[in-house]
């Protein structure tokens, strides 16, 4: 199972105790943590040692940036020193960074600000001025990357831990809400379909009647009826009565002289096998015997009734006039 990679940046030699103790943290976590001193970072012998850290930064998920009061090894290919290139690199990549600075060197920096015009001022608890021009540029980012203060590496590790805890609750949430997005999507897309006829009828105003009259008929209420009367889960399909009654030949239904129709019948149709008949209380054929269009809303299916065979069964027309 992949474990998301944290990688640690800071300056080594005054920093070393609170890097070895995040890796700790981090491994107890069940995370994997990137350090340099511990030959995580592989090196190549094409170009500075110090792009493949930037390179193994943008391999991280994570970047726990931390900030002391030594300004570190001074960058061979890029402004700045190497630590700080580390975190520039992870905030171009658009990587999670948690910054953390040094109690001591946080509230001096504060001072920094209200006299940094003034250049003989000394400060004690940097080795360069660097270091405050960096935090500056950290501060004046448009990204939320908070900065904050530690004394020892138990806050970092209270901090991270309750960071992390709150990224995964968030994570679960939005694991919850997935089915409410979907559904929120295909409503999205129904809309966006319901739009698109709008504007297809609008457009094609002239022929926007046989527009309508194709989409009704294509949906027509009839098929959904017929197919539950007959008992078949596939879809029906007619445009008109030559079509209906092969259809219902290919299940034994055959249609019924006119003089033989019950009362309120406009056509018939008896299955003699399964001694059944099917009966149209309502035409839904025009005179030339097409299917009508007609919407859901101004459908009744008591138009169409399967009914039991009556004992004697209506006469049948000879064999030639059944249409086939």
């Amino acid at each position: 199972m992949a474990k998301p990679r944290i990688f640690i940046s800071s300056t080594f030699y005054d920093l070393r105790y609170v890097r070895e103790d995040l890796e700790r943290f981090i491994v107890g976590m069940g995370y994997e943590p990137v350090r340099h001193e511990t030959g995580n970072i592989p090196y190549s012998k094409k170009g500075p040692l110090e792009e493949a850290a930037y390179k193994e930064v943008a391999l991280s998920d994570v970047i726990v940036c931390i900030i002391g009061g030594r300004y570190g090894t001074e960058s061979s290919s890029r402004d700045g020193s190497i630590t700080q290139n580390e975190l520039l690199e992870a905030l171009s990549k658009g990587i999670q960074v948690y910054i953390f600075v040094e109690q001591s060197v946080l509230a001096e920096f504060f001072t920094y600000r209200l006299n940094k015009d003034n250049k003989d001022i000394k400060y004690g608890f940097v080795d360069s001025i660097e270091i405050y021009k960096f935090l500056e540029m950290i501060h004046s980012l448009p990204q939320n990357n908070p900065v904050t203060p530690f004394t020892t590496s138990a806050d970092i590790c209270d901090i991270l831990r309750s960071q992390w805890a709150g990224l995964f609750q968030r994570f679960l949430r939005e694991e919850g809400r997935l089915s409410e997005i979907q559904v929120l999507d295909e409503m999205k897309s129904v809309a966006r379909t319901l739009q698109e006829t709008v504007s297809f009828l609008t457009k094609e105003r002239k022929d926007s009647d046989g527009a309508i009259k194709t989409i009704l008929s294509m949906n027509h209420p009839a098929f959904r009826r017929f197919a539950e009367i007959a008992s078949i889960k596939y879809r029906v399909f007619f445009t008109n009565k030559e079509e209906l009654d092969k259809w219902l030949a290919a299940r034994s239904y055959n249609p019924i002289k006119q003089d033989s129709y019950d009362k309120g019948s406009v056509l018939e149709w008896v299955n003699k096998k399964d001694k059944k008949y099917i009966r149209l209380t309502k035409n839904i054929f025009d005179d030339d015997g097409k299917l009508k269009p007609s919407s859901a809303e101004k459908w009744d299916n008591n138009w169409i009734e399967l009914c039991d065979l009556p004992e004697t069964a209506p006469e049948m027309p000879p064999s030639d006039e059944i249409s086939f």
